[in-house]
């Protein structure tokens, strides 16, 4: 199955490449030695900007991103790197995907196994007809400019459940923030499972006795993923005529 390309691969080369990168990103590139890295560049604030894979390519670092954040990032990636000796250039590559046997150069995705493997190449973006959506809100993960936008944290997020931040690596834009989250006795809000029945358009709010009590994303085969406020969220809730609740 072939589609219009929603991806945007770089590749980042050049001596300060690693040290660039660690310094910005969520999650440690050290783990590049092992296969993709899952990771966000966020602001300061600790508000998420882009998800992303980081891949290993040679000496080089291939970076995964949506083709709807893809421009914002360079400019942002070209701003931080002052004088270091990194290259950021687009490249003619594509995302290959699926969930059956992985093809050679095939690299599972780290966020769940569920979601199979992604590989590299000059032909067309393509996958094996998966139903992506149903993986995702099954598993509650969340998609690029879907459930992830500029108003989203990485913790209420799951990111760390997916393998996309560490908590040992050190210093990178944003983490301060994110350990202030890491350390508080719970979080208050944040994505969550919910059982749906009926369907609403993705980005309704939630309610729940007269107050609003989150916002329903996707939805698959009965359930989706809400961004809830977890004190508003017990019992039955509406999102416009869809009946919703809380899975277990």
């Amino acid at each position: 199955m072939t589609s219009t390309p929603t991806r945007r691969i770089f590749r980042l080369s050049g001596p300060d490449t690693h040290d660039f990168l660690q310094g910005l990103v969520t999650n440690d590139v050290a783990g590049l030695t092992e296969g993709l890295v899952y990771a966000a560049l966020l602001t300061p604030q600790g508000k998420y900007i882009a998800d992303f894979f980081l891949v290993p390519d040679g000496d080089a670092v291939l970076l995964d991103v949506a083709e709807s954040l893809a421009a914002d990032l360079h400019k942002r990636l070209m701003m931080y790197k002052l004088r270091a000796a990194v290259e950021i250039e687009a490249t003619d590559l594509h995302l290959q995907r699926g969930t059956g046997p992985a093809p050679d150069g095939g690299i599972a995705d780290p966020r769940h196994p569920d979601l199979g493997w992604r590989s590299y190449s000059d032909a067309p973006e393509s996958d094996d007809g998966t139903d992506w959506d149903s993986i995702r809100v099954a598993h509650c993960i969340p998609e690029s400019g879907i459930e992830l936008t500029a108003d989203s944290y990485i913790l209420e997020s799951g990111f760390e459940r997916l393998h996309g931040v560490d908590f040992r690596k050190g210093c990178y834009v944003g983490q301060e923030v994110t350990a202030r989250m890491k350390h508080k006795t719970e979080l208050r809000k944040g994505l969550a499972r919910v059982s749906v029945e009926g369907a609403a358009p993705i980005g309704t709010t939630i309610m729940a006795d007269g107050k609003q009590a989150g916002t329903l994303f996707t939805q698959s085969g009965g359930s989706g993923i809400a961004y809830l406020r977890f004190d508003r969220a017990d019992g039955e809730m509406k999102a416009d005529t869809a009946e919703v609740s809380r899975a277990g």
